[in-house]
């Protein structure tokens, strides 16, 4: 891992909270910390990606998670899309990349691309 933290501002942090709760637990990506405006999500007790009220001033982002496999990016891509996000690439390998690049992408409430990949050889 090469960054301490991300924060990615959101127009409404709690249907982006219940976004981001239920389609990064596969990956073993929890809610950590929650402050005034912000929720924190990481590992190991250490949130590292950071959601914040604020204005959509920035451009939609592509933000990628480290899966530890393919059932748990396909259960990824599930649970965001019954929270509302938008396909934006189904799980499957994307050989273009890397020939063991498995991963899945959808839209987040606010447009960010938000991708899990394992690039292990699982499928």
């Amino acid at each position: 891992m090469i960054f301490d933290h991300i924060v990615l501002n959101v127009t409404d942090t709690q249907v982006s909270k219940q976004f981001y709760s239920k389609a990064l637990a596969p990956l073993g990506i929890l809610l950590i910390k929650e402050e005034e405006g912000c929720v924190g999500f990481g590992a190991h007790g250490k949130p590292s990606f950071w959601i914040c009220h604020g204005e959509a001033t920035q451009k939609p982002m592509h933000i990628a998670f480290i899966a530890p496999n393919g059932a748990s990016i396909d259960a990824f891509y599930e649970e965001a899309l019954l929270v509302g996000g938008q396909d934006n690439g189904k799980p499957g390998l994307r050989k273009h990349y890397q020939p063991n690049y498995y991963s899945a992408f959808v839209l987040d409430p606010d447009g960010h691309n938000v991708e899990a990949v394992c690039r292990l050889a699982i499928k």
